[in-house]
């Protein structure tokens, strides 16, 4: 009887070490959090680091001027506990089941939080393509930090923390960009595409900058924007035109068609990440190696042959 007890107590202490030498399930108190694009989601992972398990509903390649929310989204939104969101009716099509979730969850649109003086306006609409200039973009780290504090705030020293390391990551980043770019001669700082997402990029990084269709893919191109374009492109010989991963190529094709019937060869320089970022464990699947991307491929695209 003595030596079943002792057996005993010996196989709960081996279960209580084992326990001990294993990983913590994870805590009911971590909140999960939706956000819409793979940008918004960078900026929450980094600052919400281990206290928080972040979805983004959409990937490489989708359009969120577009994006309509399946059932299965629907249900991933309505069991979040913090939906995040860009805004400035980037996501046009989502903005009825938003406006109904914010009633019943924290819902926050971190490019509202940015300072209104320093949005750019196209037809009376801000532009919402913010995080094309870094430094305009890390605004957005506050209003995260402030939302995840008050949800999770025992974590708030960690948030914080996270916060000024990730805004010191990205001023880097943009000056990074800005040093580069500068590399350009002025005659070749002309960046063509298929919609108007560049704006913020060209105001912060010295680039004039062109687009078929306007601020949201939902517009059409209309003959008189590409017949535009192909007169500027030929006046000025300007060498490349650039694709977006986000959107068909077509209207970009039916530009170079027009060049080559007016005698120039225009090239396309590369593929641009605007809208979406790259695939998941890419370094372009992070808003930073999406930015370097871009800038590594603007560059490249624009250069003169012999500089390339």
């Amino acid at each position: 009887m003595i030596r079943r007890r002792m057996l005993g107590l010996l196989a709960l202490g081996a279960l209580f070490v084992a326990g001990c030498d294993s990983p913590a399930p994870p805590s009911a108190t971590i909140p999960r959090i939706v956000c819409t694009t793979g940008m918004v989601a960078d900026v929450v992972r980094h600052i919400a680091g281990p206290h928080a398990q972040v979805v983004a509903l959409m990937g490489e390649g989708v359009d969120p001027h577009l994006y309509k929310p399946s059932p299965g989204d629907v249900r991933l939104l309505s069991d979040a506990d913090l939906i995040v969101y860009s805004g400035l009716h980037l996501e046009g099509k989502m903005g009825e089941v938003l406006e109904q979730l914010s009633r019943t969850k924290p819902v926050i649109a971190v490019a509202e939080h940015i300072d209104p003086a320093r949005l750019m306006a196209v037809d009376g609409a801000h532009d919402p393509h913010v995080w094309f200039d870094v430094e305009l973009w890390s605004q957005t780290i506050a209003p995260v930090q402030d939302a995840l504090t008050r949800y999770a705030p025992a974590h708030a020293a960690d948030f914080a923390a996270n916060a000024d390391a990730y805004r010191v990551r990205l001023l880097a980043l943009h000056a990074e960009a800005r040093d580069a770019l500068a590399a350009l001669p002025p005659e070749a700082r002309v960046l063509v595409t298929a919609h108007d997402a560049f704006g913020y990029f060209g105001r912060a990084y010295g680039l004039e900058v062109h687009a078929i269709q306007g601020l949201s893919t939902d517009s059409e191109a209309a003959l008189k924007d590409i017949n535009a374009l192909v007169d500027l492109l030929v006046a000025r010989r300007i060498p490349a035109v650039f694709v977006e991963t986000s959107v068909p190529p077509r209207t970009i094709e039916a530009l170079r068609e027009g060049c080559r019937a007016r005698g120039h060869e225009v090239r396309v320089g590369g593929s641009l990440f605007s809208d979406a970022m790259g695939a998941p464990g890419t370094p372009e699947g992070t808003y930073e190696g999406m930015v370097r991307h871009n800038v590594r491929t603007i560059l490249e695209g624009l250069a003169a042959p012999d500089r390339r």
